[in-house]
Formats: structure tokens, C-alpha cells, sequence
């Protein structure tokens, strides 16, 4: 009977023993599981460095991509149009004939913010510098453009001050402020429209840096997904390829 009892208790240990190790094992599994994805097989300040070399190369194709001719004019992503506040403006202006005015516009202040875009690159530069390791760590953990999303929080203010007056001297260069205050000015006679004078160079301004952003994002999603894009060693092994 004791021999009987000793092995029943032993058999409700081992029991229970394996009860435990089983949930532990539960317990890991269900903790690996929930836990977001982890680039693996670098360092942190590998992950570090290779984020900034491609912000840094996403950052200065994109600001050469815009800089150059035809980098607004001709990309249909970016190309500015009529402010949207303006657009009456436009629509009654060709309606009455004046489309090569309107054209004028369009054209000039795209010119302005293809003469800008190179501006961009020392500024990406300088913010890219300052950026920390875990910054990087979550970047490269991120959404595909969340380099461009920390680019655009952390730049946006200062390529507003760094575009707005090379935008403003371009415009006046081409004539587009000529050519704007005289399809304002034309506007403006149609009897019993709402007269209306939006500021064109922060208009040009802004959508300058939303195209600029636009292409920057466009790199940065490159290199995450094209091999081809990784042209070093360091951003194959963190990005894979």
C-alpha cells in the first residue's frame, strides 16, 4: 500500500512538473508572438548607420530629382497646378480665352520650385545628422515611408524658410508674379465675381515641399523593396538583399 502511494505521488509530481513546463513553454511562445518583428543579424548602430545612409541617398535623389528640368513641370505626381482657392479663377479665365496666361502661371511657378528643390539636400543632411540610434531602430521598423515621416516633422519648418524666398526671387526672375497679379488683376473686372488674391509664393511654396516629399518617399520605399536599390553592404544586411 505504501509502495502504491509513493507512486502515485510521484506520478502526480511528475504531472504537475510537466503541467508547469508546458505552460512556460506556453507562456513563451504566446510573449514571441506578440512581440513586433526585429531586424536580426546587425547592431544597433549598424541599423543606425544603414538608416541614415538611405535617408541620406533617398534624401539627396529626391531633392536632384526636383531639381531638375521639367523635375515639377513633367511629373504629373508632383506638378503644381492653379491654387485649389484659385481654381474659379482658372476655369473663368480659359473661359474667356485667356489660357496661354493661365498656362504662364502654371509653368513659371513650377520652374520656381524646380530652381528650390536642391536647397533641400543640406537641410536633409543637417537633420539626418542629428538623428539618434533609437530613432533609426524605429524607423527601420517601421512603415515604408516612416524615414520621410521623420524627415518631414523634423525639415518641414526649415525648407519653408529655405524655399520661400529662392521661390519668391524665381517667380519675380520668370515673370510669374507679373503674370499672376495680371490674371488676378483680369479676374478681378469680371463683373460680379468675388475678388480674391491668393498669396502664390507660399502656395508654391508648400506644394514645392509636398513634391519633394513625394519623391523622397518614393527612394526610401525603393530601397526597402528593391535589392538593386541597396547599394552597399551595410544596407544589404539591414534591409535585406
Amino acid at each position: 500500500m505504501k509502495t502504491i502511494t509513493c507512486s502515485l505521488v510521484f506520478l502526480l509530481l511528475v504531472i504537475s512538473a510537466s503541467a508547469q513546463n508546458f505552460n512556460d513553454l506556453k507562456k513563451k511562445a504566446e510573449k514571441k508572438l506578440t512581440l513586433p518583428s526585429t531586424p536580426k543579424g546587425f547592431t544597433e548602430e549598424e541599423a543606425g548607420k544603414a538608416l541614415k545612409e538611405a535617408l541620406s541617398k533617398g534624401a539627396v535623389n529626391g531633392s536632384a530629382t526636383v531639381s531638375k528640368l521639367d523635375g515639377y513641370f513633367g511629373n504629373p505626381k508632383i506638378k503644381i497646378p492653379f491654387p485649389p482657392d484659385a481654381k474659379k479663377i482658372e476655369d473663368k479665365l480659359r473661359g474667356i480665352g485667356l489660357n496661354k496666361e493661365c498656362d504662364d502661371v502654371i509653368l513659371s511657378v513650377n520652374r520656381a520650385a524646380e530652381d528650390a528643390g536642391s536647397s533641400a539636400k543640406d537641410i536633409f543632411t543637417k537633420v539626418i545628422s542629428e538623428m539618434t540610434i533609437s530613432d533609426a531602430i524605429n524607423i527601420v521598423k517601421g512603415a515604408d515611408n516612416a524615414g520621410t515621416e521623420y524627415l518631414k516633422a523634423k525639415s518641414r519648418a526649415m525648407l519653408v524658410e529655405a524655399f520661400k524666398p529662392i521661390i519668391k526671387a524665381s517667380l519675380d526672375k520668370v515673370g510669374a508674379t507679373k503674370n499672376w497679379e495680371l490674371v488676378i488683376t483680369k479676374y478681378n473686372k469680371i463683373p460680379f465675381v468675388e475678388k480674391v488674391n491668393p498669396d502664390l509664393v507660399q502656395y508654391a511654396t508648400e506644394k514645392a515641399i509636398d513634391g519633394l516629399f513625394v519623391k523622397v518617399a518614393e527612394e526610401e520605399l525603393q530601397i526597402r523593396k528593391d535589392p538593386i536599390a541597396r547599394t552597399s553592404d551595410l544596407l544589404k544586411k539591414v534591409f535585406g538583399g
